[in-house]
Order: structure tokens, then C-alpha cells, then sequence
């Protein structure tokens, strides 16, 4: 007997025209996705936990947002995470990685990306973060399809500046030490560009501070043999770093996050490890950073990482048992019940991904018709639903004559 059947209506005589009303059936195990649950970052409240990773595309002019961006945003702010971050978006033109990188250094910058931005808030409620960057050393490069190796300015590339004037490979030409003015230069060009991040209307901001970028470059003591203030002791090195926050810290508006992008460890014995990425996460904790986004390497090219499933999940469920922090896991996550299992058990509070959503624009909704959760689809799309998904996109209606 089907449980939900009343044992009265066993017992006949009823007319049939006269049963009483079915009860409604009721799961007996109720599915609560972790993964398509709310979190509050500061006055931003997230539908879920999924971000879309930021993603370089290569494919600006002198910084200036194209084309190509204007449809790989707005794709890709209808995955169905609840966060897109928008790619490096680096804050003087000698800090792009390549010659097609984003910027924000110009009112042209700019004003492209207010244009994308007010198409994206047309058809997407889907916030929109900015990964602000600067890469130091390893600016200069070919595009990766290029070969992705230091353009020597002989050949249009550009003189490079970091911490210590170390190349980030051998034979490579060595950038220019960082002096006094090149420090507060950067520091400004961060500031301004997170004024104009403002101006755009951008949710939230991410510092990049990992993958041998400028900020990791002054973390890493394999980058970073400066004698001054801002090198030496873990303190000294991780002043530059801390001062770029603060300051972009007290230009973003206040109900709006501040993350950090960092490098768990170099992979390098005697670099930059899990045990001062604590350290640091801690001093931001004290500033009132809003999210750690635990990456790794990128500083040296000795690094040797074993790559597999998850592999860096242990960094952000570290960082966020030793500091209380939310944290973003990522790095080869592709599984949506991997996903839930890293949210579910509290490894991280939230998950980022990026090849992968590349590969599935819509990853985010097949995650969500996998685990039992709900996200936001634009109308045009509703007739998508499966006919065993009919709750995926919310309350939907969609008639005709």
C-alpha cells in the first residue's frame, strides 16, 4: 500500500466520485544542496556558493575590453553561479601579463566595460567581482597560443619591475627593482583602479596575490631579497601586500567586499608555504578582508605539484580552520557532487571554477538539477527545464495561445 494512501479508503462502500482528496506526497528525505545555499559577504548576499573563477582572455586592446568580452561575460553570467569574476584586470599597462591582457588604467578601459556591464545587468542578477592585478616580472609575455614567453622589448615587449631585479627564469633579462616612487605608483594606480571599479558598479573586488604575480613576487623569499622594509623577515614581505589592501580597502565602498587571491605555497622547498599564508591570511583577517580564494604556485618554474581532484582544497580548508575566514576552494573541482561534498563538510564556503566552466557555460545549472538546488535562468531560456527539472530556474510560467 502506497504510504501516503489513507487506510480508510480501503474500506468500501465509497462512490468513486466522492474519495477523499489524495494527500500530498512529501519526501521523506528532503534534498538541501549546501552548495546552492545563501552567504553574506559583508551588505552582498550570494544566492550560492558558486563562483566563476577569474579567467585571463587575452584579448583586450592596450587594456580595452573587445568584442570577445562582451560575449564571454555575458555567457558566462548565466552559468548559474552566483558570482562571476571578471578576468586580471591589471592597473597600469607594464603590469599586464601579455600585450591582449585587461586593464583599467584608462577612461577608454573603462568606459568599454561600462558598456558590457550594462548589458550584463540586463538579462543576469549575477554579481560581478573584479580581480585587480599587477604582474610584475612576468609581465612581457606572449599570449599563451603565442608560446606565452617573455617578449623582450626589442621585440615590442616592455621593461618589467618587481620586488628584486631576479628574472623569473633564467636567461631572462631581470626586471627593475621596485624603488620608493615605483612603490607608491603602484599602490596609487591600485587605489584609482578601484575607484573606477566603483564607478562600474562592481560588487566586489579581488586582489590577485598568488601565481608569481607582483604582490606573491614581494611574499615569496625566493622572489623577494630586498634588505629594505619590505623584505626579509615575513613581516617586511608582507607589507607591500597589506598596504595595497588597506588602500584599496578605504576607496571601495564599505558594504562591498574585499578578497584576496592567494598562493598557499611556491611548491619550492625554502618559498612561500601553507604555515605563512596563515600568517597573512591572519593579518588580513585584522583588516577586515571578506574572503581568502586559496590557490598556489606560479613563482618559481621549479615548482613540482602533483596535480589531482581537489588539489588545493587542503590550502582553503587550512586557511579557514586556523583563521575563521571564508574561503574559496579551486583548482581542478569539474564535479558538482564534489563541489557539495567541499561546501557540505566545510572544507571552503564557497567553490570557484574555471576550465571547467569554459567547457559547460551552463555548469552551474546541471549542477544544480544534479544536487536538488535552484538557480536563476533569464525567461528566454525557461523552456530548457528538463520535464523531471520543473523547479531548476524557481517559479516559472510560460504560456501561449
Amino acid at each position: 500500500m502506497h504510504p501516503s494512501i489513507p487506510a480508510a479508503w480501503l474500506a468500501f462502500p465509497y462512490p468513486l466520485t466522492t474519495l477523499p482528496p489524495l494527500p500530498p506526497l512529501i519526501p521523506r528525505n528532503p534534498r538541501m544542496s549546501a552548495l546552492f545555499s545563501p552567504i553574506k559577504l559583508r551588505g552582498l548576499t550570494l544566492k550560492n556558493r558558486l563562483v566563476v573563477s577569474p579567467m585571463c582572455q587575452y584579448s583586450a586592446d592596450d587594456g580595452v575590453a573587445t568584442d570577445w568580452h562582451f560575449t564571454h561575460i555575458n555567457n558566462l553570467a548565466l552559468s548559474g553561479a552566483a558570482m562571476f569574476c571578471i578576468e586580471a584586470t591589471h592597473v597600469e599597462a607594464i603590469g599586464r601579463i601579455t600585450p591582449g591582457c585587461l586593464g583599467l588604467y584608462s577612461d577608454a578601459a573603462e568606459a568599454a566595460l561600462k558598456q558590457i556591464l550594462t548589458s550584463v545587468r540586463k538579462h543576469s542578477s549575477t554579481a560581478i567581482a573584479m580581480q585587480l592585478a599587477h604582474a610584475g616580472r612576468k609581465a612581457s609575455s606572449a599570449r599563451p597560443w603565442d608560446g606565452g614567453q617573455l617578449i623582450p622589448v626589442s621585440e615590442g615587449g616592455w621593461q618589467t619591475v618587481a620586488p628584486s631585479a631576479l628574472p623569473h627564469k633564467d636567461g631572462e633579462a631581470a626586471p627593475l627593482a621596485l624603488d620608493a616612487a615605483g612603490l607608491k605608483r603602484i599602490r596609487d594606480a591600485f587605489v584609482d583602479c578601484a575607484k573606477r571599479a566603483a564607478r562600474l558598479g562592481i560588487d566586489a573586488i579581488e586582489l590577485h596575490g598568488a601565481h608569481g604575480y607582483l604582490l606573491h613576487q614581494f611574499l615569496s623569499p625566493l622572489s623577494n631579497k630586498r634588505t629594505d622594509e619590505y623584505g626579509g623577515s615575513l613581516q617586511n614581505r608582507m607589507r607591500f601586500p597589506l598596504e595595497v589592501y588597506d588602500a584599496v580597502r578605504a576607496v571601495f565602498p564599505h558594504d562591498k567586499p574585499v578578497g584576496m587571491r592567494v598562493s598557499s605555497t611556491d611548491w619550492v622547498e625554502g618559498g612561500w608555504d601553507l604555515a605563512q599564508t596563515i600568517e597573512f591570511s591572519n593579518a588580513l583577517k585584522a583588516r577586515g578582508v571578506d574572503w581568502i580564494d586559496a590557490s598556489s604556485g606560479g613563482v618559481s618554474p621549479l615548482q613540482k605539484i602533483t596535480l589531482g581532484p581537489g588539489y588545493q582544497v587542503q590550502f582553503a580548508e587550512a586557511i579557514k580552520r586556523e583563521t575563521g575566514l571564508p574561503t574559496i576552494a579551486v583548482g581542478l573541482i569539474t564535479e558538482g557532487k564534489h563541489a557539495e561534498e567541499i561546501v557540505a563538510s566545510g572544507k571552503a564556503d564557497m567553490v570557484a571554477l574555471a576550465r571547467g566552466m569554459l567547457y559547460d557555460p551552463r555548469w552551474g545549472w546541471h549542477a544544480a538539477a544534479e544536487l536538488g538546488g535552484e538557480v536563476e535562468a533569464p525567461p528566454q531560456y525557461w523552456r530548457s527545464q528538463p520535464s523531471t527539472q520543473k523547479a531548476l530556474f524557481g517559479k516559472t510560467t510560460f504560456g501561449a495561445r
